[in-house]
């Protein structure tokens, strides 16, 4: 391939992507503005979801509403059915994208949100879809064709999803009012992805703690998860942390174990899992959280003792997002 045709075919995908973002503006419409509407009059945050390219998209969608003053958090689809659907309050607003409409793993996410009472909107390349049909509202994210010579790579759709997410924040940007001043707040640095210097230790839970011994049974493990927000810590016989059950790992345990209650809780927890420090800033305890599909984390000391727990929504809810 010569040095022209390589131009030639980089400028073909600009166009082509150029072309699907003029078509989907047209269709900007009721449906957009009602959208809108239901993000900015939920009382709670916004939850974006998507599997693949298209959750990627998602993260991004989400990471944009927020710095611009729409409170928003990814959840992923297929962790949301292992006890990270917990993070959804009735409340909030989704946003599920997918191009197909179909994604089996957004399904069982959208029941579930339908089932809580959640206004779903969908950001879908077919309005006929199971998702489009289901949801409240439909933003019609189709195009002609990908900019792949295969048209399979996730390309010019990836990119009229993004411009719909983005569309979303800057008008709800203006409709509630953010000034250069909030954005100033959110991004303190002066430089955008800056987060508060929000501490761990500022938001942490350091008062009953969800701790219980390594001897422990499943049996005293479900009582403390349901009480204590779906996190267990076990300790050794030292009082240092050995291992951290959630919700998640009790529902895996229930698919393959007809009587959880006598199981040990040593057999269930995982032996080595994330930890954060007081004195970490929350953005960064945020990253690892998102990154690794983690709800809540233990906070150790210098010395490897547990001082608190941390958890995502209250992070969120500090602004270190």
């Amino acid at each position: 391939m010569t040095p022209a045709d390589i131009i030639a075919r980089g400028r073909r995908v600009i166009a082509m992507e150029q072309s699907a973002l003029g078509k989907a503006a047209a269709r900007v419409g009721p449906e957009f503005s009602r959208a809108v509407e239901l993000i900015a009059t939920a009382k709670g945050r916004t939850i974006v979801a998507g599997i693949g390219k298209s959750g990627l998209i998602g993260r991004k969608i989400a990471a944009t509403l927020t710095s611009t003053g729409t409170p928003a958090s990814f959840l992923h689809p297929t962790e949301s059915v292992h006890g990270d659907l917990g993070i959804v309050g009735a409340s909030d607003v989704a946003i599920l994208i997918s191009k197909s409409g179909e994604t089996e793993e957004l399904l069982p996410l959208l029941e579930q949100l339908k089932r809580l009472g959640v206004r779903v909107i969908a950001i879908s390349g077919d309005t006929d879809s199971t998702l489009a049909r289901s949801a409240d509202v439909t933003l019609d994210a189709s195009v002609d064709e990908e900019a792949c010579p295969h048209d399979l790579a996730p390309t010019t759709s990836t990119a009229v999803q993004l411009a719909f997410g983005d569309a979303l924040a800057v008008v709800l940007l203006e409709v509630k009012g953010f000034r250069r001043e909030d954005f100033a707040r959110l991004h303190p640095g002066g430089s955008l992805g800056r987060k508060l210097l929000t501490k761990v230790r500022d938001v942490m839970l350091t008062t009953q703690l969800p701790i219980m011994p390594i001897s422990a049974t499943m049996r005293e493990a479900v009582v403390l998860l349901a009480e204590r927000r779906g996190i267990v810590l076990v300790a050794g016989p030292d009082g240092t942390l050995a291992g951290l059950l959630t919700t998640g790992d009790l529902t895996r345990l229930m698919e393959h174990e007809p009587d959880v209650f006598p199981v040990p809780v040593e057999k269930v927890m995982v032996r080595k899992p994330k930890t954060a420090h007081p004195d970490e800033l929350g953005s960064a305890v945020v990253f690892r959280m998102e990154q690794h599909g983690i709800m809540a984390m233990p906070v150790l000391d210098d010395a490897g003792a547990i001082v608190g727990v941390v958890h995502l929504h209250d992070l969120m809810r500090a602004g270190a997002a």
